[in-house]
């Protein structure tokens, strides 16, 4: 089981002294905790993903404003927690794999243009969830049906 996992490389990461390891394991343990507290009940290693794919985000996000603040420090620090989050994920699909599955789903929906984006993400989100980044699933997904 995934938490099992982050329990366990969360332990080894503290007799290592791994910090930044072991930071990025507490904020996902907490996350989980908090995901099942609100849930009422233990959220499997689906919820799991779920909470690691929100923190992958939320780095991502934060990559950027500090790129753009010109801050480098904290960009290296993010981007070292990113990487130790991505690990618990799914192998990640390249571009090409995500723009196949989206040709699939569009024909799939019988989707002809751009007023049938919604219909297309629907069926296509849950098929990316945690393998995939929304934002670049999005943007596959305007670039075809614009062409």
């Amino acid at each position: 089981m995934l938490q099992d996992k982050v329990a366990d490389d969360l332990r080894q990461a503290q007799k290592s002294g791994d910090k930044t390891r072991v930071t990025v394991l507490r904020l996902v343990k907490a996350g989980v905790k908090n995901a099942e507290i609100a849930q009422g009940a233990p959220i499997g290693d689906a919820g799991v993903i779920d909470v690691i794919t929100r923190e992958v985000k939320q780095h991502r996000e934060s990559i950027t404003e500090f790129t753009k603040g010109n801050r480098q420090d904290l960009v290296a620090k993010e981007e070292a927690e990113l990487a130790t989050l991505l690990e618990y994920l799914p192998k990640q699909l390249s571009r090409e794999e995500v723009v196949a599955i989206v040709r699939q789903v569009i024909e799939q929906v019988g989707a002809t243009g751009p007023g049938d984006k919604g219909k297309v993400m629907s069926q296509l989100m849950p098929q990316l969830k945690g393998r995939a980044d929304g934002r670049e699933a999005n943007d596959v997904v305007t670039e075809l049906l614009a062409g």
